[in-house]
């Protein structure tokens, strides 16, 4: 397993992968871990590059191998989670359905919660049936972050 960290808005992204593809992508606060690192590892490249384009508002779509590790259904529903188009949101009762049921909403969010490839895997499309922003891993203000940066009307500050 291999690892690379880069910097984001929204802090340090360690990514891990191997041969197999890219296992997780998660935010740390470890600013020594960047300081230290050369360059990206042969395997976590393409990754490193995406994410960058990403954030830099130059990709809405990624195009990676992916191996993560979870349940059968956690990866059911990750897949899931692929499939929500750039700039759109569903919410946990969305997937469900999507799953073929709709009582499943709990562990739905619960796997959703448990997605260990941050941005990759958008989990940050979900929203409550309400609208509101629920729960999120990494702190509802980068939600809230990843939401407008891929929103396709940008609002304008008017200070």
């Amino acid at each position: 397993m291999t690892t690379a960290y880069i910097e984001t808005p929204l802090g340090i992204a360690c990514l891990s992968g191997d041969e197999n593809g890219l296992s997780s992508v998660s935010v740390t606060k470890d600013i020594e871990k960047i300081e230290e690192q050369q360059e990206a590892p042969p395997y976590l490249e393409q990754a490193v590059t995406q994410l960058q384009e990403y954030f830099e508002g130059r990709r809405t779509h990624f195009d990676l191998k992916l191996n993560p590790s979870g349940t059968e259904f956690q990866k059911k529903v990750w897949k899931e989670l692929l499939k929500i188009p750039f700039g759109k949101t569903v919410s946990y009762l969305d997937i469900a359905k999507r799953l073929g049921d709709p009582k499943t909403i709990r562990a739905a969010a619960s796997a959703n919660g448990k997605n260990p490839l941050w941005i990759i895997v958008p989990c940050h499309r979900v929203i409550g049936s309400d609208g509101s922003l629920t729960g999120y891993a990494g702190g509802l203000w980068r939600k809230k972050w990843l939401l407008e940066h891929e929103s396709p009307s940008k609002q304008q500050s008017l200070f």
